[in-house]
């Protein structure tokens, strides 16, 4: 059987000389605290603080990351343990569910799932041997053992991985029941929301509609104005930031932004509510609620996400028969200098706001965005995301955004995933891929040794910290 083992130089530079500097500086922040800005952790889990129910639910069941890339093999998602919406039988027996994975992890060879896995294999559970046909067994056996004791706990997990915040993602119809269940429990592990108002601000999701007359009923605001809809808006917020939330998300197809005047803004408004709309008009729409929650942040103080760029559940089959979040959202190309202008033209110069915008189209990093958030005070970078959380996506990220942007008009890491396991291995590698770019800087005589350790500090935890106010 192979042996798992975790080389320590892994991911750092292959010259001896530019490794020596990465290793020295990678000592000084690989056990600095986690801060956890964003991401989709489900909150239940550190207010109930019960027992993860088996490997297969915890590691395959929930992570797009790993089921897609069977389905791409051809492997049946029903087979993974994925609940079906059209009635079909699914797989249940974990053990089942694990021999599947277990049969086809090869498939993982040079993705970051196998660095992320093999992470939570070797130093979570301590597993020594590599996850084969013939180890599967062994491996259910150890986690599935593991997972029935208190130290596997979510807490206990929480302050194991060194975790110092952790911020959930909640939509405005979330009564954030589990969020005052921690704050009420004693414990002091940091849990916060996050404000994500797409159900209620995206004309083009499903049950809009109805989600529009249960925002009005919840924050108990007349939402067949356009006055108090944003009222509406206001008080959800406030309550969100009751339970923690620092920040608003909001993942648009494009990067639109508009400021339409008053009388336009209310008009559009009324035409959206009564379905009656285009295309056009629905981004437009998502387009000035943007600029409109960039006001309210100057009032409240709430960073402002956005994610654009997504084409949501391409594949027809699946959404139909799984429904969404199955692995089946691709990047598109998309355009921010002329999409951001409205919005920067309102507030973009007024450093009260912080408006973090993502991508998943690497080809605008120098050209436009780079050039962009080393311009407005407000704008700043959020790191690589979903497809490009990886290494050769980190290091790309840093070549092409620090020339005109700079480290500091960045906000260091932030993991945005669901798969609480893997958010220390997802931080060890960040960690040691902005080493190895500082530390190439250092040997190139770009940057002195001492200056590139404070930036490796601030990259792995202050900027996150300061940007998202944690």
């Amino acid at each position: 059987m192979a042996v798992l083992k975790l080389h320590p130089d892994r991911l750092l530079p292959a010259d001896p000389t530019t490794r020596d500097i990465a290793r020295r500086l990678y000592q000084t922040v690989k056990d600095l605290p986690i801060i956890s800005p964003h991401g989709h952790t489900d909150p239940q889990w550190f207010a109930d603080n019960e027992a993860f129910p088996d490997p297969a639910q915890l590691l395959i069941v929930p992570d797009h990351y790993v089921f897609r890339m069977l389905y791409s093999q051809g492997v049946d998602l029903a087979s993974l343990g994925i609940a079906t919406h059209d009635g079909a039988p699914y797989e249940t027996d974990p053990r089942k569910i694990w021999k599947t994975f277990a049969d086809n992890y090869y498939l993982f060879r040079g993705t970051p799932s196998r660095m992320w896995l093999d992470w939570v294999f070797s130093q979570v559970f301590g597993i020594d041997v590599t996850l084969t046909p013939e180890t599967a067994d062994h491996y259910y056996e150890v986690m599935d053992a593991s997972l029935k004791t208190d130290a596997f706990r979510p807490r206990a997990l929480f302050e194991r991985f060194n975790i110092e915040v952790i911020a959930t993602t909640e939509g405005p119809l979330d009564d954030l029941r589990h969020h005052k269940k921690i704050r009420e429990s004693g414990w002091g592990g940091r849990v916060v929301t996050a404000y994500r108002p797409d159900p209620v601000m995206d004309p083009e999701h499903i049950g809009f509609a109805e989600n529009l007359e249960r925002f009005g009923q919840l924050a108990g605001e007349d939402i067949t104005t356009f006055a108090g809809y944003l009222k509406a808006h206001q008080n959800r917020r406030a309550f969100f930031r009751e339970a923690g939330a620092t920040s608003t998300d909001h993942g648009h197809v494009r990067a639109t932004t508009a400021n339409l005047p008053p009388a336009e803004a209310a008009a559009l408004y009324d035409k959206i509510r009564s379905g009656d709309f285009s295309a056009h008009e629905a981004d437009l729409f998502r387009g000035q609620m943007l600029t409109e929650m960039a006001r309210m942040s100057l009032d409240d103080g709430m960073v402002l996400q956005l994610h654009p760029g997504v084409y949501r559940s391409h594949n027809q089959h699946v959404l139909g028969r799984f429904g969404r979040d199955k692995g089946a959202d691709i990047p598109l190309a998309t355009e921010y200098v002329h999409a951001l202008k409205p919005l920067l033209d309102a507030y973009g110069n007024d450093p009260r706001l912080t408006f973090i915008v993502f991508t998943l189209d690497e080809t605008v990093y120098s050209r436009e965005l780079a050039p962009l958030a080393g311009h407005y005070p407000a704008l700043k970078l959020g790191p690589p995301w979903w497809f490009h959380n990886s290494p050769e996506g980190m290091r790309r990220f840093r070549d092409q955004m620090t020339e005109t942007g700079g480290y500091y008009n960045t906000v260091g890491f932030n993991d945005d995933t669901r798969a609480f396991f893997s958010i220390p291995a997802r931080h060890d590698v960040a960690r040691r891929m902005d080493c190895g770019h500082l530390a190439r800087l250092v040997a190139e005589h770009r940057l002195d040794e001492d200056e590139a350790a404070e930036v490796a500090y601030d990259l792995s935890y202050k900027l996150a910290k300061q940007a998202y106010k944690l």
